[in-house]
């Protein structure tokens, strides 16, 4: 409940009429989850504070419709050997250890049976971005100029953290490293973790976790900005409570796109030998196989061969699953997104 109020304070209580319900819904829910919070932290507040982390967590990078969710729940079948954070855990960071297994079939009904923006399955058990958890313990995310965009400049500073106070980024660092230490006491594995704004913040994680391991996912630029501009028209308007300015939507995107990248070829070669993939996306589509095997190899991952026949088979249960399709851009867009993003069409030899 403090959190949510510090949160409404920053934004000086500016929801807009047309969203009181969801400020409501959240305020009411805020009650609950703080009565759980105590609880939960009696239970397993000290062992959690004492747990540590498992070696070379890996972190999978890239941009919002790239390809990371298809790559998490790819590596993320192999719960043999690892662990993962799911959508219920991400949204209810502070109180899963304790209320996990009975709300989620309590309220299993709330989520729509696919994702808005894409059709694929989701569950309270699907792999979910760690980037939810940690903007719910400390309210550093970029993800909040969605939700209140008349201070989208202010909260865009936490993409890269480069501009923020040190105080931000160890209160970000904090929260990221309590959320890892509360599924790795549940799971006792290393972590698979995705979120895409941790492309931008390879520097801090490796400070954090210098053994850690990335995988980096890309994809045709075309492609991301059609994907992304549907994803803002299906999907975004569910996290509003301000109404968004339409007009600077799209300045957004192709900023947002730019300085996440800027900042990864900046850090990229902070990565040890070792510990860094990458792959295309089309490369994944067209051999996941031969390019989940080439990861393991990059990456000295074992377990392979025996995690091989359980992928064939999740890949084979997809293997009807239809992508969006969009009507081709037009010259001009084209040409901006050409001019705007031209350093990651070099880089990765897409065609201009």
């Amino acid at each position: 409940m403090d959190g949510w109020w510090k949160l409404l304070r920053q934004n000086k209580f500016a929801v807009d009429p047309t969203y009181w319900h969801r400020a409501a819904f959240i305020t009411g829910m805020s009650v609950l989850n703080s009565l759980q919070r105590r609880k939960e932290n009696k239970l397993f507040g000290e062992q959690v504070a004492q747990t540590e982390i498992k070696p070379a967590p890996i972190f999978i990078l890239g941009h919002w419709r790239s390809g990371t969710t298809h790559l998490h729940n790819l590596l993320s079948l192999n719960s043999q050997q690892f662990a993962f954070a799911n959508t219920y855990q991400t949204t209810n960071p502070f109180t899963f250890l304790t209320s996990e297994e009975e709300n989620t079939k309590r309220f299993a009904w709330f989520l729509p049976d696919t994702r808005p923006m894409d059709n694929i399955p989701m569950t309270f058990d699907s792999p979910q971005e760690d980037e939810f958890a940690v903007l719910l313990q400390c309210w550093h995310s970029l993800y909040l100029g969605i939700t209140f965009p008349r201070r989208e400049k202010h909260y865009s500073q936490y993409l890269t953290f480069h501009d923020t106070s040190p105080e931000e980024l160890e209160e970000w660092k904090s929260a990221l490293i309590y959320f890892m230490k509360k599924l790795t006491f549940k799971y006792d594995k290393p972590l698979v973790l995705k979120a895409p704004p941790h492309t931008a913040r390879i520097r801090h994680l490796l400070d954090m976790f210098p053994d850690a391991k990335f995988v980096h996912i890309h994809r045709d630029p075309y492609t991301i900005y059609q994907s992304f501009n549907h994803y803002v028209d299906t999907a975004m308007w569910y996290t509003y409570l301000q109404r968004p300015n339409w007009e600077q939507i799209d300045e957004s995107i192709l900023n947002r796109y730019s300085t996440m990248y800027n900042a990864f070829f900046e850090d990229k070669g902070l990565i040890p030998a070792g510990q860094f993939h990458e792959m295309a996306f089309e490369d994944l589509e067209r051999d996941p196989l031969g390019e989940m095997k080439a990861t393991y190899n990059a990456l000295n991952l074992p377990g392979f061969t025996e995690f091989e026949p359980k992928l064939s088979n999740y890949l084979d249960s997809i293997k009807d699953y239809k992508k969006n399709c969009f009507e081709p851009l037009s010259e001009d867009k084209r040409t901006l997104v050409a001019q705007r993003w031209k350093r990651c069409f070099t880089e990765w030899g897409y065609e201009i």
